[in-house]
């Protein structure tokens, strides 16, 4: 199986560069990044790359699978503007460019409540960035909506005080549909669905 992925130095994207790398049925890994990251392994494919210049990439992404993980905050990002950039822009083009060069399966990490209809600018962004993806009629489509995510290491203060909220609300059995889960989980998750079919 050859893969691609985007999103390979977040959280879930780093998570699951270890898995791909790991597993004996993955035979390669293309990452597409801004800058080179601390990692060598020999099925894995560097491309080092401008997100806004397609026309020097397009012909790159190949492959049996891609992973789509990318994803930015307001905070660090700067803007809704910016952050629609990343989260839907990019995300969006890379989606078609895989359509347009064979790639059959997709995997997109979206997020709980993703709706184009909601009056939230995240959940909409995330909802549009479904709908347009199922409409481009990859064979093979998962969309991963998970709700809270653990991550290691992280400085993000309201998402991990909400973590902790939804826990204890969890603790009293209340919340179960929302249990937040980490970010190694949801990379185990995407694989093991793509491998199974």
């Amino acid at each position: 199986m050859k893969t691609i992925l985007l999103g390979a130095t977040g959280a879930t994207g780093s998570d699951l560069l270890k898995l791909l790398l790991e597993d004996s049925e993955v035979k390669s890994v293309d990452i597409f990044v801004r800058r080179e990251p601390v990692l060598n392994h020999s099925k894995l494919t560097v491309h080092i790359i401008n997100f806004d210049k397609p026309e020097e990439w397009k012909h790159l992404v190949n492959g049996d699978v891609m992973f789509s993980c990318l994803g930015t905050t307001l905070k660090d990002a700067g803007s809704k503007k910016a952050q629609w950039k990343v989260d839907y822009d990019y995300q969006y083009l890379f989606a078609k460019t895989a359509k347009q060069n064979g790639v059959g399966c997709y995997v997109l990490v979206s997020a709980m409540n993703a709706s184009s209809s909601s009056p939230f600018f995240y959940s909409r962004m995330k909802g549009k960035l479904d709908e347009d993806v199922s409409k481009l009629g990859f064979p093979e489509l998962y969309i991963f909506n998970p709700p809270s995510l653990i991550r290691e290491g992280s400085d993000r203060k309201m998402e991990i005080l909400g973590v902790k909220v939804i826990n204890l609300f969890n603790r009293i059995g209340l919340l179960k549909s929302i249990k937040p889960i980490t970010t190694h989980k949801l990379a185990e998750d995407m694989l093991s669905t793509v491998k199974q079919k």
